[in-house]
């Protein structure tokens, strides 16, 4: 009875998991323009920004039409509007990437980074990429314990967050409080993207199982 509700559902989250895909592209080539100084790579992505608008307006279209067609109550409900919730998600971090692309741009032909801080980014980077690839991951699997293991490596984002910050605060740092500024606010989009897609992955855990991750934490326990 439910089959076309199930197959339409499974087609949202796949324009989703292409969402994540093209954030974490995105974030890819913006931490090297970052890295690099590459001001053709910065422009690239802050001009084309057709991709991300198209798929996000055919995901909330998809859902919509769950709503309209499906009639989804109970669960499917909640499943519907985790739809809408992920989009929002996921326009976030691709917005976070093209942040940091602005500030390349900006900085340019200045590299934005001193070169204390640079290991910090280029690892930053790694981990933001590998987290929009395992949320485009989980929204293909509905694997729930995949979805709950994102969490580690926002772990190690937080980590080099808090790294970033004792940098910042040495009294020694010699680059001056425009530099300081940069780095905190850089660092801020890296932490704040890897946030977003575990929310997706907290999103993706209700879908597959209609509990919160405390819960399937706590039953693991």
């Amino acid at each position: 009875m439910r089959t076309a509700y199930h197959e339409q559902l499974t087609e949202l989250n796949s324009t989703l998991g292409q969402m994540c895909e093209l954030s974490g592209v995105t974030m890819e080539h913006a931490t090297r323009a970052l890295l690099q100084a590459d001001l053709d790579v910065a422009e690239e992505l802050l001009r084309d920004r057709e991709g991300m608008t198209g798929l996000a307006a055919d995901a909330e279209d998809r859902a919509f039409k769950l709503l309209a067609l499906q009639a989804p109550v109970a669960g499917e409900l909640r499943e519907v509007v985790s739809g809408f919730q992920i989009v929002a998600d996921i326009d976030r971090m691709y917005a976070l990437a093209l942040h940091v692309a602005k500030v390349a741009r900006l900085r340019h032909p200045e590299p934005a980074l001193p070169e204390e801080v640079r290991g910090y980014f280029a690892e930053m980077g790694r981990l933001a990429v590998r987290l929009a690839h395992g949320a485009r991951d989980v929204l293909d699997s509905l694997d729930a314990n995949a979805a709950l293991a994102l969490g580690a490596d926002d772990d190690a984002m937080d980590d080099l967050h808090r790294h970033l910050f004792s940098v910042l605060m040495d009294r020694d740092w010699p680059h001056g409080v425009a530099a300081a500024v940069d780095v905190t606010l850089l660092g801020r989009y890296y932490e704040r993207f890897a946030d977003h897609a575990v929310a997706v992955g907290r999103r993706v855990v209700f879908q597959a199982t209609g509990k919160t991750p405390e819960q399937i934490i706590a039953e693991q326990e």
